[in-house]
């Protein structure tokens, strides 16, 4: 298929909202382990997970602990939190109405739960 025909046909879709140009014009953010997950329902999780699953991102801007916190979610899951070191940027741009998504990058036996998980963000364009 020729270049032109493929731009416009994507340029379109994107401005007709179709998830498909939307899964392509995604730009990477952050790649970050998840934090908290030994305090959560990872466990009970853990054998249904797979590389490439979507995650959920829920600001909390009320948490005590941290005002940029963001919570991750997987099937409604609480599962842990973006790292308090890494999430000002995400959390500004979710305060500021960016679409924001989430993803599984990475699932590794360990018995550190830093590195069981590895969350990748996108800001979707």
């Amino acid at each position: 298929m020729p270049l032109l025909p493929t731009i416009s046909l994507l340029l379109a879709a994107l401005f007709a909202g179709d998830s498909l140009a939307e899964a392509r014009m995604r730009l990477l953010v952050q790649s970050s382990p998840l934090a908290g997950s030994q305090y959560y329902a990872m466990a009970e999780t853990w054998p249904e997970m797979r590389v490439g699953d979507a995650l959920q991102l829920i600001r909390e801007p009320d948490n005590r602990h941290d005002r940029n916190a963001i919570r991750v979610e997987w099937r409604g899951r609480k599962l842990g939190y973006v790292p308090r070191a890494e999430n000002r940027g995400v959390a500004a741009a979710m305060d500021a109405g960016q679409r924001v998504v989430a993803r599984v990058a990475r699932l590794k036996e360990s018995s550190d739960p830093w590195q069981r998980v590895e969350i990748e963000i996108f800001l979707v364009l």
